[in-house]
């Protein structure tokens, strides 16, 4: 009995892990399109970029209410690249840092 359940969860580890850091990903993937959504809408409303940063976007509850996220799959903060305004990294499984 005990050996079975060795080999299902030997089966099964993988899946799970691979399943969450797909999931992470999906999640980072989501984040970045919010805040570059969220980032035009900034320029749109107060005629100038947010900072690169995003601190000025992330004290504005009005753009994010419950805070601005982090990437799910390093835990680091988002910040944007100054020359197109849009998220820097964090587009590739091997590349998640800002």
């Amino acid at each position: 009995m005990v050996a079975i359940l060795g080999i299902i969860e030997t089966l099964l580890l993988p899946r799970v892990t691979q399943s969450s850091d797909t999931a992470k990903e999906t999640c980072c993937r989501h984040n970045c399109a919010e805040i570059n959504i969220t980032t035009e809408q900034y320029y749109i409303h107060n005629g100038v970029w947010p900072a690169n940063n995003l601190s000025n976007i992330g004290a504005d509850v009005n753009y994010f209410p419950d805070g601005l996220p982090k990437c799910p799959v390093s835990g680091q903060p988002y910040r944007l690249d100054p020359a197109t305004h849009r998220v820097v990294g964090h587009v590739s499984p091997a590349n998640h840092s800002p």
